[in-house]
């Protein structure tokens, strides 16, 4: 059986990709910083060795007799105190991931891009055909645009065996540093939703993220491009989903907050982004954040679903099960 190993195995991508390939039977090893935090949260069966994507030196004996990289390590916030730090993670980090596989001749580099990369119109349907040649609008955006590029290079000039997967946001079990939709949930258990913003974003469930990539990696020719997304949501549509299932659980009567207009949205975005720079602490609003869910864009996953037999969890699924993963009862 291969001996794979996954980079970003404490994120919410890597978790999942290595519980998919733990129930196929594969040797995982998964590159962690803190050793006490991986044995915390992955699986007993799933080696850990302590490295850095940014700390190239010790890349090479995380390598040896590895077949399969999984490279899912990311920095995926919309803000930061130093905005380099999207460049060190995210690029840098990858020309690092993308050297050391190269030196260790692995068979499969399976890359874990964004959505954000591809062209895609404002409430019209996309697909994996067209890179978009523009910078995106947010520093995250811009590095994920990089690191997809500098697999690409890799893979013409170098032979790098990659394959690409492009997620859409996540939700559903698995540990995250980062707030993202399962904490948009547990807020609006709690009611500490006072408003929504405008906009919308396409979600996929985590299992089903772990499930494409290791599809990917036992079928895909090397070079495609797969999108996983089950559907896009506006939030308005979400938080009627998921208050919808909490008024099924808790009979306490959930409402779905109304809408924050897009001027009032963007004012609070600046003038908080403003105040963090000086504070040094994240604002309510990042501007990438509000940017992202402007785009509007409605990314389709055919190709994976055809092409690797890829299947998609039920939304209502889905979320019911994250609701119970999260203590939501």
């Amino acid at each position: 059986m291969k001996h794979v190993l996954v980079t970003g195995g404490t994120g919410l991508v890597g978790f999942n990709i290595i519980q998919s390939l733990l129930k196929r039977g594969y040797q995982v090893s998964a590159l962690v910083r803190n050793l006490d935090k991986g044995r915390r949260l992955l699986p007993s069966q799933c080696q850990l060795i302590k490295g850095d994507i940014c700390e190239p030196d010790g890349l090479a004996n995380a390598l040896k007799g590895v077949d399969w990289v999984f490279h899912a390590a990311g920095f995926p916030e919309q803000w930061m105190k130093d905005n380099h730090t999207f460049e060190k993670i995210n690029v840098q980090g990858t020309a690092n991931m993308i050297e050391a596989a190269l030196n260790a001749n692995v068979e499969r580099f399976i890359h874990t891009s964004t959505i954000d990369v591809f062209l895609g119109l404002a409430h019209e349907e996309y697909d994996e055909s067209i890179i978009d040649p523009n910078p995106k609008g947010t520093y995250y955006e811009r590095s994920k645009q990089k690191a997809d590029a500098l697999v690409t290079t890799a893979m013409k000039e170098k032979g790098l065996p990659a394959v690409f997967l492009h997620p859409a946001g996540l939700y559903g079990p698995g540990p995250t540093d980062s707030p993202g939709m399962n904490d948009f949930f547990t807020k609006l258990h709690k009611k500490q939703v006072p408003v929504l913003l405008p906009g919308g974003l396409p979600l996929l469930y985590g299992p089903d993220a772990g499930e494409g990539h290791v599809l990917a990696a036992e079928q895909a020719d090397i070079g495609e491009r797969f999108i996983l997304c089950d559907q896009y949501f506006t939030l308005t549509s979400l938080a009627t989903a998921v208050t919808d299932q909490l008024n099924q659980l808790n009979k306490k009567n959930y409402s779905v907050p109304a809408v924050m207009p897009l001027w009032v949205a963007k004012t609070i975005s600046v003038v908080g982004e403003a105040v963090s720079s000086i504070i040094k602490q994240p604002p309510l609003m990042p501007k990438g954040q509000l940017h992202f869910l402007q785009w509007q864009a409605i990314p389709v996953s055919k190709k994976a679903q055809k092409e690797l037999n890829w299947q998609v969890t039920p939304f209502d699924q889905g979320l019911k099960d994250t609701l119970n993963y999260l203590g939501i009862q």
